[in-house]
């Protein structure tokens, strides 16, 4: 069961880095209450990645993440896109689609105007995915909320994922918005949705994978969690009815380094036919790219 070689991976949660990197939290800041998430932490859930990559200063940061991607077999990878900001990742997205497609974060306290943004961003950047961060929007937004309806029709209509952070989330901010129960209903209302689970979760990762049985537009993908910390469980179901469900996803270099990452990866128990759908098959059918 050793991790293949030369198989052309494609990692789902991938950044370009920068020189500047002290407001990439700040859209969480008025979630924060304790001291140490407010004053100390580089990043609100640092308490859980001890060794936050440092990349060190770049002439060119775009060069830099393409020669990381190229060091660890990194064919392709999903970046960030915005309209007023991440100017490198959208550069990387127009020039290099050989080597980036785009994903946004979407936020739904912004009714239908956040539908005009995706649609546009759809057109400037073909972006592949709409990702969200329901605990750490202001305010929250539980994914049972209504107001995400709008954002699930736009991505059924443009036949893209929805990737939510599920789970309980690593900044000490509330975790109800983000409990794995509420994909069942999304799951059985909007049918040709596909649904990308990311970060981990934990601690509901049973409820995760009888959902992925249940429904077969419901997936997982392993952003945020170093391979040695991949639950047991969604390994397991991987191996035997799930290996069509589950997908590589790092956090490079928002809290790990790919040196980490692919340092662990050759012990993780995948069967010999699971290694090509989980670094890159799986995501190449549900993202089309």
């Amino acid at each position: 069961m050793p991790m293949p070689e030369n198989i052309g991976i494609i990692d789902l949660m991938l950044a370009v880095p920068n020189n500047d990197t002290s407001n990439f939290y700040d859209f969480i800041k008025p979630l924060l209450m304790d001291d140490e998430s407010r004053t100390m932490m580089k990043m609100p859930a640092q308490y859980m990645f001890k060794d936050v990559p440092k990349t060190g200063k770049q002439d060119d940061y775009l060069a830099y993440t393409i020669a990381k991607m190229d060091e660890f077999g990194i064919e392709k990878a999903m970046l960030g896109v915005d309209e007023d900001q991440y100017a490198s990742q959208n550069e990387a997205v127009l020039k290099h689609p050989d080597r980036f497609f785009g994903s946004y974060d979407c936020n739904p306290n912004n009714g239908m105007e956040e539908v005009r943004k995706i649609r546009r961003l759809k057109e400037q950047y073909d972006i592949k995915a709409v990702t969200a961060f329901p605990s750490g929007l202001c305010p929250q937004v539980p994914l049972n909320d209504k107001r995400w309806y709008p954002i699930f029709v736009a991505c059924v209509d443009l036949d893209i994922p929805f990737c939510p952070c599920v789970g309980v989330p690593g900044p000490r901010i509330p975790m109800g918005p983000q409990k794995v129960e509420h994909l069942d209903e999304i799951c059985w209302f909007f049918p040709e949705l596909k649904v990308v689970m990311r970060h981990g979760a934990e601690p509901w990762t049973d409820l995760a994978w009888k959902l992925m049985l249940k429904y077969p537009n419901l997936y997982y993908m392993t952003s945020a969690f170093a391979p040695k910390h991949y639950p047991e469980n969604i390994v397991k179901f991987a191996n035997t009815r799930g290996a069509d469900k589950i997908m590589y996803a790092g956090y490079f270099p928002m809290g790990l380094s790919l040196e980490r990452i692919f340092k662990d990866m050759p012990e993780v128990p995948f069967k010999d036919e699971v290694w090509p759908k989980f670094l890159r098959e799986n995501a190449q059918r549900v993202f089309k790219v």
